[in-house]
């Protein structure tokens, strides 16, 4: 992630200066605007000398007297934090700062519970924060990685409104819905995806193993082969000659694909083409709508200025395309348009919701009925859910039999003729 120097003015109009991990500038400035910081100049900037700091003080906590056995502990530690260990790390802060632990007991209490030694690293980076004066919001923003900006915005209106405790009670609501949609996600996936990888590997093993044998009985008897067992024939030797030039072109396109997915342009793209996906489509759209009502919803209700808000927002949907709409919104709403009509120009959203926002505005219960948008797009995800698992298995259905098909034709057919070929 590209690391930016900033320099600034916080909450009391003092000159503040520092760093910071963002996808992109806009993200950098989201993330100091959500810590009471307003940025005067953002400048990327190389990180390697500091990872490589980073790096060497991890490894010298092993010790001189380091086992290799330590070494390669250290080296299959997990590199990443689980949202179970969120949801864990938010109730437990909520249960600690509504009994009125100070901030650094309470984390370093949390630290020592950890098995996870990321997680660890970075809580204690948090303490070393609050212990040199930083706010919450802002030792955690030291890892914009582990921490969305969602968790840094909640932390920032908790700690101003003195209800910190109950900023960590709906970060742990939100995680735990948020788990939730990428599970019912994951379980619509699971299945196609186990198909096809079985599938994949039954043909490999035919076309490698099994064709050239018939290939070769074929080739002694001297028949007339049809063109289904031609094409299968032609298969096989192809990829038997031809396979580290198959595995090199699929790897370079697997790679090249990753790598176009991580610009920012390509991020972009392929996310709109996700939403025009046949079946899944619809579903991608709808968790995405899902994440930005339920995310608006809590930011309002935690008291952010809804063009800080929306900035929020932008960061918490998942979808660079949707995202880039969010953000047409906040413009639209800083010339002092409504949102309702700034919800209607951005063309995402159903007329009822459309309704629900306008009566919202009105009656100034934005956040409820944000609230209750969430727990529609919800709902209608669960429904586009099971619809494409009982869409899919009909289409899976189809595509194996066409290819039990093509096999049978191709092997059987000449062995049905063996006779006459014999003869």
């Amino acid at each position: 992630m590209p690391h930016y120097k900033y320099s600034g003015r916080d909450g009391t109009g003092a000159l503040v200066s520092g760093s910071i991990d963002a996808g992109t500038a806009d993200d950098a400035a989201a993330q100091l605007f959500s810590t009471s910081v307003t940025p005067i100049e953002i400048k990327q900037v190389e990180k390697k000398k500091q990872q490589d700091k980073k790096s060497a003080a991890k490894k010298s906590r092993l010790g001189p007297d380091a086992t290799t056995i330590d070494h390669i502990n250290a080296f299959l530690a997990k590199k990443t934090v689980e949202i179970d260990e969120l949801i864990m790390f938010s109730r437990q802060m909520y249960s600690l700062t509504k009994a009125g632990l100070p901030l650094d007991r309470a984390i370093k209490g949390l630290q020592a519970s950890l098995t996870n030694p990321m997680f660890q690293d970075v809580l204690e980076d948090v303490v070393n924060g609050l212990e040199n004066g930083m706010s919450l919001a802002a030792a955690l923003g030291q890892h914009p990685k582990v921490f969305s900006q969602l968790f840094l915005s909640l932390v920032h209106v908790g700690e101003n409104t003195g209800r910190l405790e109950l900023a960590f009670q709906e970060i742990s609501k939100y995680l735990v819905l948020e788990k939730n949609t990428r599970k019912q996600v994951k379980s619509a996936t699971r299945y196609p995806i186990f198909v096809l990888v079985a599938m994949a590997v039954a043909l490999a093993i035919i076309t490698v193993f099994v064709i050239p044998v018939f290939s070769a009985t074929f080739d002694r008897l001297g028949a007339e082969l049809p063109w289904q067992t031609v094409a299968l024939i032609n298969t096989s030797d192809f990829v038997i000659n031809y396979w580290p030039l198959l595995l090199g072109a699929i790897s370079g396109s697997i790679a090249g694909f990753f790598a176009w997915v991580g610009t920012e342009k390509g991020r972009l793209t392929w996310d709109k083409k996700k939403l025009g996906f046949p079946l899944a489509g619809d579903v991608f759209e709808r968790v995405a709508l899902a994440r930005f009502a339920r995310t608006f919803s809590m930011v309002m209700g935690a008291g952010l200025p809804i063009v800080q808000g929306l900035t929020v927002v932008a960061g918490a949907v998942g979808n660079a395309f949707i995202s880039l709409n969010v953000h047409g919104m906040r413009e639209s709403v800083e010339r002092g348009e409504t949102l309702h009509r700034t919800a209607i120009n951005s063309e995402m959203f159903s007329p009822l919701v459309l309704q629900m926002i306008a009566v919202g505005e009105e009656t100034g219960t934005v956040d409820e009925l944000l609230a209750e948008v969430a727990d529609f797009y919800d709902a209608e995800v669960e429904y586009d859910i099971k619809r494409l698992s009982d869409a899919i298995e009909p289409i899976l259905i189809s595509f194996i039999a066409g290819l039990v098909l093509i096999l049978a034709l191709g092997v059987f057919l000449p062995i049905w003729d063996l006779n006459t070929a014999v003869q």
